[in-house]
């Protein structure tokens, strides 16, 4: 299926999943919760702070093996002049932060991080249940972000 078909589909509008796509076009669903949704605003809520660029919620990007959506991207104001708002970017943006949810394993998040690296990301971050935070550039894990070195590296999921 090609993206444009998956976002056009009226029976997939309403769905409680994050929906990409795998290297056959085939659609492949991951269920929302909660504690995954907190843990995105706070990242988003952060790096909107910043100033910076742009954060991006649910950040559809091309890759060699079908589309993945960020759960968070942030991309710079370059990134954005070049690509503006389309239906999927063809390119990675900068960061490309995912929140772990129950379903995903270990190796799904290494080879998002290995498609997302090929797709153009210059860092890879990786929020587990707890709120802490993992940094990786192409070359490997980093103990805080390049881009972002002041980004904490836990979130508080705790609402109070």
């Amino acid at each position: 299926m090609e993206w444009r078909e998956v976002v056009e589909d009226p029976s997939l509008r309403d769905l409680p999943y994050k929906i990409e796509t795998n290297e056959w076009g085939q659609i492949v669903m991951t269920p929302a919760s909660g504690k995954h949704a907190v843990c995105q605003s706070r990242i988003l809520r952060w790096l909107v702070l910043s100033g910076l660029g742009e954060a991006l919620a649910e950040c559809p990007v091309q890759t060699s093996e079908g589309v993945r959506v960020a759960d968070v991207a942030w991309a710079s104001a370059v990134f954005l002049k070049k690509y503006g708002a389309p239906l999927c970017f063809p390119e990675s943006p900068e960061i490309v932060i995912e929140v772990l949810s129950p379903s995903n394993s270990n190796t799904e998040m290494k080879d998002k991080r290995r498609l997302y690296f090929q797709a153009g990301a210059k860092e890879f971050w990786l929020c587990d249940e707890y709120g802490d935070m993992r940094f990786f550039s192409p070359k490997g894990e980093m103990e805080k972000s390049g881009l972002f070195p002041e980004f904490p590296g836990h979130i508080e999921i705790e609402v109070v």
